[in-house]
């Protein structure tokens, strides 16, 4: 009768395999990386100095917001609490 069990590869060559795949996958990664970089429409300097002012007024805003809150609630248990 005839041995009908299949060999296994042995644990080195799986390992090469598994370098190898991993080597390849980390290749791949990179080159679509490089790809989707080179779709990506940039602002211009204008848009960015814009938008950063935008941001900087909108965040000085919250900022009084904050501050005012604080002090008219601070009064406020100031009052209740007697202090």
């Amino acid at each position: 009768m005839a041995d009908k069990t299949e060999k296994k590869p042995g644990f080195v060559a799986r390992a090469k395999a598994a370098v190898k795949n991993f080597f390849g996958k980390c290749a791949k990664f990179f080159r679509d990386t490089k790809s989707e970089l080179k779709k990506v429409v940039w602002p211009s300097k204008e848009d960015t100095k814009q938008n950063t002012v935008v941001v900087l007024v909108t965040v000085a805003l919250a900022a009084v917001v904050m501050i005012l809150l604080d002090t008219v609630f601070g009064g406020i248990l100031g009052l209740i609490i007697g202090a």
